[in-house]
């Protein structure tokens, strides 16, 4: 496409100039203009008027130059059409369109084994997820919206619509292209939800500081994960249908308390979740707390709290309303 539009500029400026020469010489604007198409063209119409010759002497380089830039266009213009390259222009700017519509969406940096398993529970939950990677061959697999381009470089993040996503994720084989990315990422949005992939422990303080709010190493959940699956099989598959696995009518979600919550201020037992809704309260956490596993009725719930429920769809939808202070769907 760049070569396209070399191609093209350099046929316009021939243009131009044979028509602005045409003019000093006396031509009229339209006579300009017809002398220098067909004399670019070669269709061989003859000169509008006789030439003097001065007049001839231009015209040899109006051919020279419009000739070959004409040829040029041409040859490029039909490598374009043959390799598709208009094709994936057009599907990258129709990509481009629906990024930009995007609110709320996921940032994934890297599609390798861990972001193709990322973007694979992300998508099971309706969240939109935009995947950037460098390498064509990968994002030619994707399957979705997809950048290829460097995730350091703040012109590709713009271009997945950052400013309006909800969070991001880097999951780069690299530690420090994962902590070039962060602190990329947290500068253009400060309060972005920024999850960090990483390789060795000595990686994870410096993650931390450059803006991750969460640094994973996925050597080590899957080390606990076997281990859980070794000991305890059944309560491993149990969390993994809840929340993984579709098949469970009943769910693991998290539920946020806004500050203007009519929640807010009253305890689990005033508030009456688990009668309203259906839905149990199996965590509770205060703004810059730890968890509070199993609270009790009497636990005070206050505006940005974040409550760790389980219930299905229905029970899970009736306490987001009643945070919210809102209908419950019916």
């Amino acid at each position: 496409m760049r070569r396209l539009r070399t191609g093209l500029a350099g046929l316009l400026a021939v243009l131009v100039g044979g028509t602005v020469g045409y003019m000093v010489f006396g031509y009229s604007a339209l006579d300009a203009v017809y002398q220098t198409v067909i004399t670019v063209t070669t269709v061989g119409f003859g000169e509008v008027h006789r030439f003097d010759p001065g007049e001839k002497v231009f015209t040899i380089f109006l051919i020279l130059a419009g000739v070959g830039t004409a040829g040029y266009t041409f040859s490029v213009l039909v490598e374009t059409l043959v390799e598709g390259h208009l094709t994936d222009e057009f599907k990258r700017r129709a990509m481009e369109r629906q990024i930009a519509e995007l609110r709320d969406h996921l940032i994934l940096c890297g599609w390798g084994r861990v972001g193709r398993s990322i973007a694979r529970q992300v998508r099971s939950t309706d969240m939109e997820v935009v995947v950037i990677d460098s390498q064509p061959d990968r994002i030619s697999t994707v399957g979705g919206l997809a950048l290829c381009g460097d995730a350091t470089d703040e012109d590709v993040l713009r271009a997945a619509g950052i400013d309006r996503a909800r969070a991001l994720v880097t999951a780069l084989n690299a530690d420090a292209d994962n902590l070039y990315v962060t602190l990329t990422a947290r500068s253009m949005h400060p309060r972005l939800f920024i999850v960090a992939r990483t390789a060795s422990e000595s990686a994870v303080s410096k993650l931390v500081q450059a803006g991750a709010d969460r640094v994973v190493n996925p050597q080590d959940l899957g080390g606990t994960r076997m281990a859980a699956l070794a000991v305890q099989p059944d309560v491993a598959d149990f969390l993994d249908v809840v929340m993984h696995d579709g098949s469970l009518e009943f769910r693991l979600e998290q539920v946020d308390v806004p500050p203007e919550s009519p929640m807010a201020g009253r305890t689990l037992r005033e508030a009456r979740v688990h009668a309203h809704t259906g839905a149990l309260v199996l965590g509770l956490r205060h703004p810059g707390d730890e968890f509070r596993t199993n609270p009790s009725p009497e636990t005070r719930v206050e505006g940005g709290d974040v409550l760790v429920v389980i219930g299905n769809s229905t029970q899970v939808s009736a306490l987001r309303a009643m945070a919210e202070g809102r209908r419950a769907p019916s």
